[in-house]
């Protein structure tokens, strides 16, 4: 009779209990203030759901109730279940939000630069939207670049899952594979209810795009609205379109910023030379002349020059006069007489000379007595008091010993002699 007769219900309640079982089947309970109510979801309607049923969610759940005799009781066989209103939905994107932000998946540290160029860039979109065609038409417009769309669902059963898998799918490729890597990853969708944007506040899509190698920019709806896909990715865009303004810069201002640049390097190089010249031209005008600067030393050039020919002639003409005033001396008698009264006294030096030669007498028997040091002694006791005496011969010397002095011994010494005259006989001293 109940199966009968309530074979289709639609309930409005608080979740309470929710659980998974291994097998896929979803158990939990609706409850109000008054009642209480217990069901279960099969696994393929739990596959369906575009949201995460959580304890606390208001829902309105579709199915028919049974009995289920093992207990004793019926449960509602829930067959479809949506969030009871834009409330509900708000407060559980709270609690999400605040649960994956304790996590640290909204962090400012964890957010990446976006690249200044990208050569490749991925899309996550509907692959029939106009959402797609507008990021193709303002690349275009902007910097032509090569896209990859990874073609997914973006609203209702199944969408969060396959957003999810294309945004790991971007990340795993490998570069130098056979796809190219893309440098930057959007994530877009048009504008909609907060039912019809739900998917992208999924955990899982929030997860993916947290973890994600690439850059990522999220462009879900327009400038109003927010989902926790703007939160995890690295920059968020108000639209699909700015996401594409985002991505790339304007080829031709790039073009007139080369340009510029160019312009300025050739100005850098060209202008320190330019006030050089400058610079120069200035300071050559301040120079005098080449004439002025050599005037002063040509006249002083010019008065010494003056004063040398007139001093080279005093000194001449007063030279001439000397020169004769002292002719008269200069006769040659006169030098001649001279000249034999410096000759005469020259000899008279050299007889003096000769005769006041120690060892002159030498050779009429005489003999000259010399000390160690070679001074020539003249008195008795002078000799007493050398060690050893040298006397002096017309052929030689002899070394003595004065009486009484001990015997000092001395090395041999080479006699000088005179050459021995031929005629005579030789005398053994």
């Amino acid at each position: 009779m109940v199966e009968d007769r309530f074979g289709f219900v639609r309930v409005r309640g608080e979740l309470s209990g929710v659980k998974r079982a291994a097998s896929g089947h979803m158990y939990l309970s609706l409850k109000d203030e008054n009642a209480r109510l217990d069901a279960v979801m099969w696994r393929g309607t739990v596959g369906r759901l575009n949201f995460q049923p959580e304890d606390g969610l208001e829902v309105i759940a579709t199915g028919k109730l049974t009995t289920y005799p093992g207990r004793s009781n019926y449960q509602l066989v829930i067959e479809r279940m949506e969030v009871a209103g834009e409330g509900a939905l708000l407060a559980l994107l709270a609690r999400t939000k605040a649960r994956l932000e304790a996590e640290g998946l909204f962090a400012p540290e964890r957010k990446k630069a976006l690249p200044y160029l990208p050569r490749v860039i991925g899309v996550v979109t509907s692959p029939t939207g106009a959402v797609i065609r507008d990021i193709l038409h303002r690349l275009a417009d902007r910097f032509p670049v090569h896209v990859l769309v990874w073609p997914v669902l973006v609203q209702g059963q199944g969408a969060a899952e396959q957003v999810a898998a294309a945004v790991r799918g971007f990340s795993a490729l490998e570069p130098g594979g056979p796809v190219p890597r893309p440098d930057l990853v959007i994530v877009a969708r048009g504008g909609g209810s907060i039912e019809d944007l739900w998917a992208f506040n999924e955990e899982v899509v929030v997860r993916a795009i947290a973890e994600c190698s690439i850059p990522t920019i999220s462009a879900v709806g327009h400038e109003t609205d927010s989902t926790l896909a703007d939160f995890a990715a690295d920059r968020r865009a108000p639209t699909p379109t700015a996401a594409a303004e985002m991505a790339v810069p304007v080829r031709s201002d790039l073009s007139l910023q080369l340009a510029e640049l160019g312009l300025r390097k050739r100005r850098a190089v060209v202008r320190p030379l330019q006030l050089g010249r400058e610079r120069l031209a200035v300071r050559v005008q301040r120079l005098p002349a080449p004439a002025a600067l050599l005037s002063a030393h040509v006249q002083r050039l010019d008065d010494s020059a003056e004063r040398l020919r007139r001093a080279l002639a005093a000194r001449t003409q007063l030279a001439r006069g000397e020169l004769q005033r002292v002719a008269g001396r200069l006769s040659a008698p006169l030098l001649q007489a001279r000249a034999g009264a410096a000759q005469e006294r020259f000899t008279a030096l050299a007889r003096l000379f000769k005769s006041l030669d120690p060892d002159s007498v030498l050779a009429r028997g005489y003999a000259r007595v010399t000390g160690a040091g070679g001074r020539t002694l003249v008195d008795r006791a002078a000799a007493a008091g050398e060690p050893a005496l040298t006397v002096h011969f017309r052929d030689g010397g002899l070394d003595v010993i004065p009486a009484g002095a001990a015997p000092v011994r001395q090395a041999p010494k080479l006699k000088a002699s005179l050459p021995p005259d031929p005629g005579a006989q030789g005398k053994l001293l």
